[in-house]
């Protein structure tokens, strides 16, 4: 990996100075949430709160995008005073952060819906099913049923099937495990089996998500940037994981940080400080002292 860097930024190929150039050109800023903007904890720091403040102040633009369903992020938009639209569910859907309106929907289709969830049975894998903000489950007892419960702030519906639910009418699908080759497995197998038809992607090692086919942070940043009239290669974006790649791809400049894998960092422009280490105002701090 190569430690040249600046402003506690770094790129893992070359020395990024496109990257850096790139940064002092922002419009928007796009985060993702969990393992990024926030600590392990869940918590907001005092550092990240104020750079999206002095973000405001720069007159540059700042939205988040999540694999949470809407009514999971209410909390972060709210601090943060996000004034603009914001995407829950890998872009699923786009939130207008004051009337609480859903802008844009993807719906999974029902077969992918059946594939999914016949795949997850068959591999021994919780699944859970969100519609609108509603999340479904068959198991409470699920390892990560707690952990779910204090991101998303609510609990969960419990059903006895999930024929019992609309599945006509899915935003997401989640496999939940702690068996993080098992899902990794799955998750190759899912994306081979719903290509053209959904989206299948890690959130968290523990946490596959799988969305319609145009429900991705990408078409989400993409949309984002249409309705704030920025071009894309004026687009800074942050993430960690596999689902985050799809915003690396089309950013003019993007962020992954130091506790993402190697494959997700080697998709990224340039690469900051883990989570905790506060890697999210790192990367902000940078952009804004680019822009002098």
């Amino acid at each position: 990996m190569n430690a040249k860097g600046q402003y506690g930024l770094h790129s893992v190929d070359g020395d990024g100075a496109a990257a850096f150039e790139a940064l002092a050109h922002v419009e928007l800023v796009v985060s993702d949430c969990d393992g990024t903007l926030l600590h392990t904890d869940k918590s907001i720091s005092d550092a990240a709160k104020d750079a999206v403040r002095r973000l405001h102040e720069a007159g540059v633009a700042f939205t988040v995008a999540s694999s949470r369903p809407g009514a999971g992020m209410r909390h972060i938009v709210e601090t943060l005073a996000v004034d603009m639209p914001y995407a829950s569910y890998n872009g699923g859907n786009l939130v207008d952060p004051r009337t609480r309106e859903v802008l844009a929907a993807h719906k999974l289709p029902r077969d992918a819906v059946q594939t999914s969830l016949e795949a997850l049975a068959a591999a021994g894998v919780d699944a859970w099913v969100f519609v609108g903000d509603v999340w479904y489950l068959t198991n409470a007892e699920g390892a990560y049923v707690p952990r779910e419960r204090r991101t998303v702030g609510y609990d969960g519906v419990l059903v006895q099937r999930f024929d019992d639910v609309d599945l006509d009418a899915v935003d997401k699908i989640v496999g939940s495990t702690a068996d993080a080759p098992l899902l990794e497995r799955v998750e190759q197998q899912l994306q081979t089996r719903l290509e053209g038809r959904a989206n299948a992607a890690r959130s968290q090692s523990y946490y596959l998500d799988i969305t319609h086919v145009l429900a991705n942070k990408g078409e989400a940043v993409r949309e984002l940037a249409r309705r704030k009239n920025v071009p894309l290669e004026r687009v800074a974006v942050l993430g960690d994981m596999s689902n985050d790649i799809a915003m690396f791809e089309i950013a003019g400049v993007s962020i992954a940080m130091g506790q993402a894998s190697e494959g997700v960092q080697r998709r990224a422009s340039l690469v900051s400080a883990t989570n905790d280490a506060d890697g999210f105002a790192v990367g902000i701090n940078a952009l804004l002292s680019a822009r002098g």
